[in-house]
């Protein structure tokens, strides 16, 4: 087996465990958090452990005022506790006064610490799949700003909490808040480029035909990643801010600056790691069309669409954007998912790698670098 190659029965074997293992969904992550233990129950099977689920029921009742508490509704003691929250679930509404309020990230957030305290120190060990960092858009501060994902951080490791895997954070130096406290920040390229080949297999990845640009210089380092397993050249675009101007919490964009050759006749790829209201990746997709390129595909980890879908509807039919592609890592609205232009990212199965490996206390490495899976995958195609 060479090192970067991953096996489920290498991972999953009753030898190598340290501890039961448990998966706790606080509400609103059960979808992820199901898809996870089919394919745990799959493995487990293979090596000769039966069992039919590793989800714990749980629960998060609230009293009519809006006051809530953590509900474990099976023992846990002793075992590898693996907590998911989605902190973007905005379709869950519980009563407050009569009103009927969406839960916003602080009440995920608040569930969360729940559930960890319902364990109450029981479990042999505890830890958090977040997928998506509560507060990690607000990763530095500016004057008198708050730290929120800093300090969340620094709840969980206060908490008992020993491992945090997310995907993409918007800022992975917020891991230097925690530095004694496990922090994996996941990257699902390979799972992004099996999704865009299966829909679109005729891309062509050459230097002529496919280019890589960044959508701002913060998204840099994902886009450079692209472009260097493809072996396709790298462009991207300078967001122009009015910094005498606070609209909405943030200085607004002025205009979008284009660094890089040639687009013309390209496909082109853009990676970020939100679309929220998706603005400034259609106002990047006008301007790189206006340039003559081809096709424009978007990419980002967590597609929440903050101002609906009727904008790239829009840009579809004029044929500013060609396909989209987001995981499944946080929750999408039901009419997202029907659009014939978006392509969902199915990132269970690499959720399950990290859940089976923490579980018999091995290595990671193997799992977050994707190298040799991508490197198959375009020999494949070939």
């Amino acid at each position: 087996m060479s090192k970067n190659s991953v096996s489920p029965a290498h991972f999953f074997s009753p030898d190598r465990q340290e501890a039961y293992l448990a998966l706790i969904a606080c509400p609103g992550a059960e979808e992820l958090t199901e898809l996870v233990d089919k394919h745990l129950v799959n493995w487990g099977r293979e090596v000769g452990i039966e069992k039919d689920t590793f989800i714990v029921p749980c629960d998060c009742p609230r009293f009519q005022s809006g006051d809530a508490k953590g509900l474990v509704k099976e023992s846990v003691r002793g075992h590898d506790v693996f907590l998911v929250v989605d902190p973007g679930n905005y379709s869950l509404t519980y009563n407050l006064f009569g009103y009927q309020n969406h839960m916003s990230p602080d009440d995920h957030f608040a569930n969360l610490k729940r559930l960890i305290q319902a364990v109450a120190g029981r479990a042999h060990r505890v830890s958090v799949i977040m997928p998506s960092l509560y507060g990690g858009r607000q990763h530095r501060r500016v004057s008198r700003e708050s730290l929120d994902c800093a300090v969340a951080l620094q709840e969980l490791q206060a908490m008992g909490v020993s491992n945090i895997i997310t995907f993409d954070a918007h800022d992975p130096r917020l891991m230097n808040a925690v530095p004694l406290m496990s922090f994996d920040n996941v990257m699902p390229t390979y799972q992004v480029l099996k999704t865009l080949l299966k829909h679109m297999p005729d891309l062509n990845f050459d230097k002529d035909h496919f280019m890589v640009v960044s959508p701002d210089e913060g998204a840099m380092n994902r886009n450079m990643y692209y472009s260097s397993v493809l072996g396709c050249n790298l462009g991207m675009f300078y967001k122009r801010r009015d910094y005498s101007r606070v609209v909405n919490g943030r200085n607004p964009i002025v205009a979008h600056e284009y660094l890089g050759e040639s687009v013309e006749g390209k496909t082109v790829f853009i990676a970020d790691d939100i679309i929220a209201s998706g603005e400034s990746m259609l106002e990047v997709g006008r301007e790189l069309k206006k340039r003559g390129a081809k096709h424009i595909i978007c990419n980002a980890t967590f597609p929440l669409f903050t101002s609906g879908l009727e904008k790239f509807d829009e840009a579809v039919e004029e044929g500013v954007l060609t396909a989209v592609l987001g995981t499944n890592l946080t929750y999408r609205k039901p009419e997202l998912l029907e659009r014939d232009w978006y392509f969902d990212v199915d990132c269970s199965k690499y959720t399950a790698y990290f859940v089976a490996a923490i579980n018999h206390d091995m290595s990671v490495s193997s799992i977050c670098d994707p190298m040799v899976k991508i490197e198959a995958l375009l020999e494949n195609r070939k």
